[in-house]
């Protein structure tokens, strides 16, 4: 019996020993949820609560209602943000608010503020989200309806990239001034073997930057290395080209060339040759590692 009442003490103590902690807890959301309390105070206190806010319904909702409203002052926004973020990062606990969650991203989307519209995209776009790919894909086809950039919405889209994703990354590669859009669409593009004839005319075109060629470059090698085999073999021949595509079609072939194929291809060995001896330095390094690759 004395045995018995040791226990039930011990546990009576337990229980009330854990309480000032849930009582902080709980002090914290209702701080956290106070607006009448400074910004600097509620953000404090929203960053102490307990990562699992989905422990307990009525937190995660004053979470996820700080983090929608829109009066609310957008640091303590990205705060709450942070926090549930954190949470989601156990997953068999955070499973259970996943779905009120997800909800709550997509209803602020398209939220005014520009930084948590973006990071409210990244976050969905890294779960894979058809509902923002779709957005995203809407304001690349009408920047009227866009919600970042051209060139953030296809980094954003790379994350899980679907056939429906390329013919307008393709539009814009083709058409946009946008040097930084154009830049993403080719590293979306680089697994999509029906860019390779665009990928082909740009590596073509002297009037293009030498950086998206270069990238066009490595993207063809991907889809189509026989192909670039065969315009890398162009370029080092052509003595109007530029210095660095040179410098990377050298590379190319050396890496990448058919050793049997170069090895009697004779033209090029001989151009090669003359390349060490009076092109630029880095042209010559190329030239260098090419001639020493096939005996020259």
């Amino acid at each position: 019996m004395a045995q018995k009442k040791k226990a039930a003490k011990s546990s009576k103590s337990a229980r009330k020993a854990k309480s000032p902690a849930k009582k902080s807890a709980r002090g914290g959301m209702a701080v956290a949820a106070g607006a009448r309390k400074p910004t600097e105070e509620r953000i404090a206190a929203l960053m102490q609560v307990p990562l699992a806010v989905c422990e307990k319904d009525e937190d995660l909702q004053t979470v996820l209602n700080i983090l929608r409203n829109q009066d609310e002052p957008i640091e303590l926004r990205l705060a709450a943000l942070q926090v549930i973020q954190a949470a989601s990062f156990s997953v068999v606990t955070f499973e259970p608010c996943r779905g009120a969650y997800i909800a709550t991203l997509r209803e602020i989307s398209d939220d005014p503020d520009p930084e948590l519209r973006q990071r409210v995209l990244g976050t969905l776009a890294r779960e894979k989200d058809g509902f923002v790919q779709k957005k995203l894909l809407e304001g690349l086809q009408n920047p009227e309806k866009a919600l970042v950039s051209p060139e953030k919405a296809l980094q954003l889209l790379s994350y899980d990239v679907h056939a429906d994703a390329y013919p307008v990354a393709r539009e814009i590669l083709s058409k946009s001034p946008n040097a930084d859009a154009r830049r993403e669409a080719i590293r979306l593009l680089a697994a999509d073997a029906n860019t390779a004839p665009v990928f082909e005319k740009i590596l073509r075109d002297k009037g293009e930057t030498t950086e998206i060629r270069q990238m066009s470059a490595a993207a063809l090698n991907s889809v189509r290395p026989d192909k670039l085999q065969e315009y890398a073999r162009a370029i080092v021949l052509d003595d109007s080209e530029d210095d660095e595509l040179q410098a990377t079609s050298l590379t190319a072939i050396t890496q990448f060339g058919d050793q049997e194929t170069v090895a009697n291809d004779e033209a090029l060995l001989a151009h090669v040759g003359e390349l060490k001896n009076k092109a630029t330095a880095k042209v010559k390094q190329g030239a260098r590692r090419f001639l020493t690759k096939y005996g020259r």
